[in-house]
């Protein structure tokens, strides 16, 4: 049996995250107001903003980022008869909260409101404690050498190869627990690069008046596009930011690169302010009321992810307005008044998607045994009567087609109206269609998503095109 302590840490070793970045998340989120005072405990030390933070913020252990193979490998130890101490820079109340959870260490120790014990403050801790060269440590960063410098053995985790050839040149390197890859994936999956296809809704208007010749016009809204999807990617981050323990209790949320530690915290907020101050710029150059527009939406959203998602039926209704303005932006982009009937189709639809991407959320949570959404508004009670508002706001979406086919409008832009009436069965299908997947279970958590993907949908999309083409041509022609 191995008699020496295993001292192990915590951010960014036993978890892939940094807690004090995470406190400060939460803080922010829930009392934003209490961040003015950062300035002071920073002038009292580092260990002082972390007690203050971690009095604040509300976390549960149980859905933090473990990492899984170093947690089996000390549960092994353990199970050898091996003491473990979990050693933290982070305050005492986060180290006990997740030791509380574990169950497995023997002694917690950590940052206390007047001591930061991290770097050199921690390696005179533990040489005080077990005596030099009287314990193993744990770590994953540089300021770890300062520990190992003073231990018998090292333990490298999510370290680079540099950092475990320093390690071992001041101590035993005992095991070594390689970093998880960083691919494109990962990164495709941090901006949500799948999800700029609803920014094609920007070229809505311009089909729907048919001004298909003007290329000015084109290069305009191909600019807003991008503008409007770095924008979008830049929400998408700061969302994910403030949403990590909903994520976390989801099951397949938290499989996203913040949830799951993937991308560390810090990066992902300079990362999502670059994206916004680069869509700003390109916004400025599309010129007309687009950028007043776009950031509009940039405050929906904010208002959204801080406040909204949170209050029953508000937080659909917001996201039917998030995908009406990409309409309303594109027509400010192109210079085009947008009328009545594209509007009101626009947001019956878009209620319906939204009832749908709650509905599917809910059937989760259902088949999980849950009997309420983390952080949502909905008890899983609430399903069939979610499911009566989207169908109806659906057929709602149909009944202003309909009116729109019967309207002056129509006969000025389609020499041929009347074939028009064939995108009513069309809508009717895909409406219904989208709703019995929702109902069975198949519904991803996001229904454009889904939508791109699914078969019926597709040939749905590809039906309702072919029907506005035979006008358009017979009009044109």
């Amino acid at each position: 049996m191995n008699s020496q302590p295993l001292v192990v840490d915590l951010d960014g070793t036993l978890v892939h995250t940094d807690m004090l970045h995470e406190t400060s998340l939460r803080v922010l989120r829930d009392r934003p107001w209490d961040l003015l005072r950062l300035s002071v405990w920073l002038s009292q030390g580092k260990a002082v903003v972390k007690r203050n933070l971690a009095e604040r913020a509300q976390f549960d252990p149980q859905h933090l980022p473990y990492n899984e193979e170093l947690l089996h490998w000390l549960k092994e130890q353990k199970a050898a008869g091996r003491t473990l101490v979990l050693c933290t820079a982070s305050d005492m109340a986060v180290a006990e909260a997740v030791a509380s959870h574990l169950g497995i260490f023997d002694e917690v120790m950590g940052s206390d409101g007047s001591r930061n014990l991290g770097g050199k403050v921690k390696a005179e801790a533990l040489v005080t404690l077990y005596g030099e060269r009287g314990f193993d440590y744990v770590g994953n960063s540089t300021t770890d050498l300062a520990v190992w410098r003073h231990a018998r053995r090292a333990v490298v985790v999510n370290g680079s190869t540099a950092l475990a050839q320093k390690a071992g040149q001041l101590a035993a390197v005992e095991k070594i627990f390689e970093r998880r890859p960083q691919g494109l994936g990962v990164w495709r999956r941090v901006l949500r690069a799948h999800q700029w296809l609803k920014n094609l809704l920007l070229f809505v208007p311009v089909m729907a008046a048919h001004q298909f010749s003007d290329a000015n016009l084109w290069v305009a809204l191909a600019v807003a596009f991008v503008s409007f999807s770095l924008c979008a990617s830049s929400v998408y981050i700061f969302n994910d930011l403030l949403d990590l323990e909903s994520d976390r209790a989801h099951p397949r949320k938290r499989a996203r690169p913040f949830a799951a530690g993937l991308v560390p915290v810090w990066m992902g907020l300079l990362l999502g302010v670059a994206l916004l101050v680069a869509s700003c710029l390109l916004a400025r150059k599309v010129g007309g009321t687009f950028f007043p527009w776009l950031g509009f939406y940039f405050v929906l959203t904010c208002a959204y992810s801080w406040t909204l998602k949170r209050l029953m039926l508000v937080d659909c209704l917001a996201l039917a307005m998030l995908y009406t303005v990409r309409i309303v932006a594109g027509a400010a982009a192109a210079g085009l008044s947008l009328s009545f009937w594209l509007l009101a189709f626009a947001v019956f639809l878009f209620l319906s998607l939204a009832f749908v991407k709650r509905y599917a959320e809910l059937e989760v949570q259902i088949m999980n045994g849950k009997t309420k959404v983390h952080g949502r508004g909905y008890y899983t009670t609430d399903a069939p009567l979610i499911q009566t508002l989207g169908v109806t706001a659906g057929y709602g979406a149909v009944l202003v087609l309909a009116l729109y086919l019967n309207s002056e409008a129509v006969l000025r832009l389609y020499a041929t109206p009347e074939v028009m009436w064939a995108a009513v069965p069309v809508l009717l299908f895909w409406v219904s269609w989208m709703w019995m997947q929702a109902h069975r279970g198949l519904m991803h958590d996001d229904p454009l998503v889904f939508a791109v993907k699914d078969r019926a949908s597709l040939a749905a999309g590809l039906a309702f095109g072919v029907v506005l083409a035979l006008g358009t041509v017979g009009w044109s022609g």
